[in-house]
């Protein structure tokens, strides 16, 4: 295969080798002359193509050119050629470039020797290079720079550098090509050397301003077939010449500038553009005569930018439009000049503040006011023109006024809802106007509405009902507690008289039994007060103030006397004479558990502070008896023993539960006899029988009578006292507003009360033959009444009462509240 030069050439390879054939018949004819054997072949032929047949052209044996070492010699150049021993012919050893061997030479030649020995033979053999197109025109620099005024006249020449081609004859260059241009086209010279060039020629007027760059293509072709070509760039510039005159964008302006705008802010930024370039497009700006020195002294004009700035105060209400008049200049040899006129509209600017005049104002004003009445009378005004001289008054809403225009720009603030002095004494009522401006503009001004007091409110106590707790016993004088009631009004309407209202109970005033301060509302006790006759005092406490017409209003008072351990425990079984010790007798022969004596004590106290319990505080012999702390039984815990003394001595103290706690003791003497009774449980109700009247039911009998006649002489003196009070007014029946008290029930037939029966047990001891009966407590809660019944005469069954008996019967505990 040939490479893309000889592929191009190989459709000539016939006419070349009949040209070689004619060579060689002339080299014939030559050899005899001049012996050089002549060759012409094409450059880039391919490597083994074959030139010639040497031994054919030298008649030279085939034989014998192996043994006569056949060998070719190249005079000068590489080897680009062989010869082939064995057949003799001339063959291409490497690609031979007629450009590289004979550079720009028209005719190239390469000069061989082919050397035979035995004999030795030379023979000069001279190939020719044959040249072909395989190369394209070139031109030494890819773009063409010119540079062209756009005032040149039409024909001008410029030159163009020329296209190279290292081929020859007709494959070097033959002509030039310009693109396609309105502008310019060229014209092909030949040089002395037969070279060829081109001038570019300007046909039509450049403008710059419309183009200011022209590029264009450079062809350059050469003769060979196929023909070849080269291409170059053209670049014209177009240089400027000063024949535009600056322009504005706008010739007429409008523009609008906020009043009061800051020294210094842009108003328009001027625009003026000339087409020309370099110093001819340089502008300067600059007033025109026809602008006047108002205008000039309150706008800058920047002479290099073109930017229009606020130099003095602009102020809507002094002066509204300015004119000018601008002329922007540029730099070229012969200066061109634009105008440009300019109104600047000032607009108003919301820059004044709406104001507020109070026409009428009316304070104070009493707090039971009319609603719609007036209050004050307002008129507001706003110096600025449009939106921004239209106003709008407000109030606060969340006060019980409101606003009604009575007028163009008047007010009314009249009361829409009740006033309350006592909620809120005074307001401090703003009035806000505001403009419609952007941003708007306000105003305020604020005026106190004070309230006069009306006696609207009635005093107030913090509690409904108080409950007051006196301990008994207290001093006269005493302070309970302190009533104050509120009232919200002012002055003489809040100045509080506080009054107990008179209420008899039991033939006794409220008021001979407690006393309050009219000022303060301070209670005080007047009297002392013994729980075991009062427990509780129900009243009412008024409160009225100082208005007119007077308010009032009251609380109910409830005093409750509170006990104190104040009164001991009276010890009434068994009955005792002045102090002295109890005697009492027993058989020897008691049995363990029996009942020996039942110790009772009273307390008249609280059912807390009355509650009793027995100790021993002294006992002869510890292990015999023993005593119930709660209902003083003395029982034997054992029999007695001949070694036990015959006299046995108890001291018993009863005891209350109030703090501190008060007591009472008694002595019981115990005397063992040597006789056959038999002593029952407690528990049984079967008669114990003595043959002659025993010394302890006489006893027994004594002690109750004594307490019975004590009780008497009580109950004779209570009746004495309450005789003396007034009497009683005709009332409703008690009720919780009566003075209770659970001490004040008539004890008649020598009859003792006693509140807590828990505490005590009653037995009944009958001396008739002999017969004791004892019976158990009966339930807590229970009222006991302990009597004393006169002895009788006679026999009677175990029923009967023939001695002095004691006897128990229950009645149920009043509440007292």
């Amino acid at each position: 295969m040939m490479n893309s030069h000889t592929r191009r050439v190989s459709r000539t390879m016939e006419s070349y080798e009949r040209y070689v054939i004619l060579a060689i018949i002339f080299s014939f004819a030559r050899y005899t002359s001049a012996s050089v054997t002549h060759y012409s072949i094409p450059e880039e032929m391919k490597e083994g193509s074959v030139v010639a047949n040497l031994a054919t052209d030298l008649t030279l044996d085939l034989k014998t050119l192996n043994q006569r070492k056949m060998r070719l010699d190249i005079i000068g150049n590489k080897k680009y050629l062989d010869v082939n021993k064995e057949t003799g012919e001339l063959y291409v050893v490497e690609k031979i470039d007629r450009e590289y061997i004979c550079n720009t030479k028209s005719s190239c030649y390469l000069k061989l020797e082919v050397i035979l020995d035995n004999p030795v033979r030379i023979f000069n053999i001279e190939v020719e290079i044959l040249d072909i197109n395989d190369n394209a025109p070139q031109f030494r620099r890819d773009a063409i720079h010119l540079d062209i005024s756009e005032a040149t006249a039409r024909g001008e020449r410029f030159s163009l550098s020329n296209a190279v081609d290292p081929d020859v004859g007709s494959n070097s260059v033959k002509t030039y090509h310009l693109s396609e241009s309105e502008f310019f086209n060229i014209e092909v010279q030949t040089g002395r050397d037969g070279s060829k060039f081109a001038d570019l020629i300007l046909k039509k007027t450049l403008d710059r301003e419309q183009q200011p760059v022209h590029n264009l293509i450079l062809t350059a072709v050469d003769g060979g077939t196929p023909a070849r070509s080269g291409t170059a760039s053209v670049i014209v510039r177009v240089l400027d010449t000063n024949d535009n005159a600056p322009t504005f964008d706008k010739e007429n302006l409008n523009v609008k500038v906020m009043e009061n705008s800051p020294i210094g802010s842009l108003v328009v930024d001027l625009n003026a553009t000339d087409l020309d370039e370099g110093s001819n497009s340089d502008i300067t700006y600059s007033y025109s005569l026809y602008t006047s020195e108002k205008t000039q002294e309150t706008f800058n004009l920047n002479p290099a930018t073109g930017e229009i700035t606020v130099k003095g105060v602009l102020n809507y209400e002094d002066f509204r439009i300015y004119d000018m008049e601008v002329i922007a200049a540029d730099k070229g040899a012969t200066s061109l000049t634009g105008q440009c006129t300019i109104k600047i509209l000032v607009e108003d600017m919301n820059d004044n503040h709406p104001e507020i005049s109070i026409k009428s104002f009316q304070s104070p004003v009493t707090e039971n006011i009319e609603l719609d009445t007036v209050i004050a009378v307002v008129s507001v005004s706003d110096k600025d023109s449009g939106d921004n001289g239209i106003v709008d008054l407000r109030v606060p809403g969340n006060m019980p006024f409101k606003l009604r225009e009575s007028s163009d720009n008047y007010y009314e603030l009249v009361v829409s809802e009740p006033l309350d002095r006592e909620k809120v004494p005074e307001y401090d009522i703003t009035f806000t106007v505001t403009d419609r401006g952007s941003p708007p503009l306000s105003d305020n001004e604020t005026m106190t509405l004070e309230l006069l007091d009306v006696n609207d409110n009635v005093p107030q106590f913090p509690q409904s009902f108080y409950t007051i707790r006196v301990m008994e016993n207290n001093a006269p004088g005493a302070l309970l507690s302190s009533l104050t009631a509120f009232d919200p009004d002012l002055h003489e309407n809040q100045y509080l008289v506080y009054f107990i209202i008179e209420k008899e109970i039991a033939n006794t005033s409220m008021s001979m039994l407690f006393s309050i301060n009219p000022e303060n509302g301070n209670l005080y006790a007047l009297k002392t007060f013994d729980y075991e006759i009062e427990k509780e005092f129900l009243f009412h406490i008024e409160a009225r103030d100082s208005g007119s017409p007077p308010l009032s209003s009251n609380v109910t008072v409830h005093i409750i006397i509170v006990d104190q351990n104040d009164n001991a425990p009276v010890i009434v079984s068994p009955w005792r004479a002045h102090g002295s010790v109890v005697e009492e007798k027993i058989p020897r022969s008691t049995d363990k558990g029996s009942l020996i004596a039942k110790v009772i004590a009273l307390d008249t106290d609280s059912v807390h502070n009355s509650r009793i319990t027995y100790q021993f505080l002294q006992v002869t012999d510890a292990t015999l008896f023993s005593l119930d702390q709660y209902n003083g039984e003395i029982r034997t815990m054992r029999m007695f023993s001949y070694r036990d003394p015959r006299h046995q001595r108890l001291v018993v103290v009863a005891k209350d539960n109030g703090e501190p706690a008060l007591s009472a003791t008694v002595t019981i003497k115990l005397t063992t006899m040597e006789t056959a009774v038999k002593a029952y449980s407690d528990m049984t109700e079967e008669p114990l029988e003595y043959d002659i009247f025993s010394d302890i039911n006489l006893y027994l009998v004594i002690g109750l009578g004594s307490v019975s006649f004590l009780l008497l002489i009580t109950i004779l003196v209570t009746i004495v006292i309450k005789c003396q009070k007034p009497k009683p007014s005709k009332a409703a029946p008690p009720s919780r507003n009566s003075v209770i008290s659970e001490r004040n029930s008539t004890i008649a037939d020598s009859t003792l009360v006693s509140n807590d029966a828990y505490w005590y047990s009653l037995f009944l001891a009958e001396t008739r033959k002999g017969k004791l009966v004892v019976r158990q407590p009966l339930p807590k809660g229970s009222r006991y009444i302990v009597s004393s019944i006169p002895r009788g005469t006679g026999l009677t069954d175990t029923s009967d009462s023939a001695a002095s008996t004691l006897q128990a019967s229950t009645t149920s505990s009043s509440s007292s509240t």
